[in-house]
């Protein structure tokens, strides 16, 4: 049990460390604890790691959108990498119509990411 603290406290300590230094690489000297076998991280089997399409700016805007006149909304969600609100809003938009929703109901959110 003594080990498993020596490895979180050591593991911890590099994280902090990471954190608030991320462009500095760590040259000190690894201890024991540093060296210790370490378990991979688990990943679902057939999925990438990260999909391409992960942007850092941008909106996630939802609309709510119709294929007919008396048919019930339904979610349309479109990340667009516009900072401008009513820009995102304009290209999800266009996007729906692309997709082949016609008829645009409201806009039920946007979101920054």
């Amino acid at each position: 049990m003594a080990s498993e603290l020596s490895e979180f406290e050591a593991n911890m300590r590099r994280e902090i460390d990471a954190f608030l230094k991320p462009g500095k690489r760590q040259a000190r000297k690894p201890s024991h604890a540093d060296t210790a076998p370490t378990r991979p991280a688990r990943q679902a089997p057939g999925h990438a790691a990260e999909p391409a399409e992960t942007r850092k700016t941008g909106h996630r805007v939802k609309l709510a959108v119709r294929k007919r006149q008396l048919d019930l909304d339904t979610v349309f969600e479109h990340r667009s990498s516009s900072i401008s609100k009513l820009e995102a809003q304009l290209e999800a938009e266009k996007a729906a119509k692309k997709a082949g929703y016609p008829i645009i109901g409201y806009l039920i959110d946007i979101q920054r990411l």
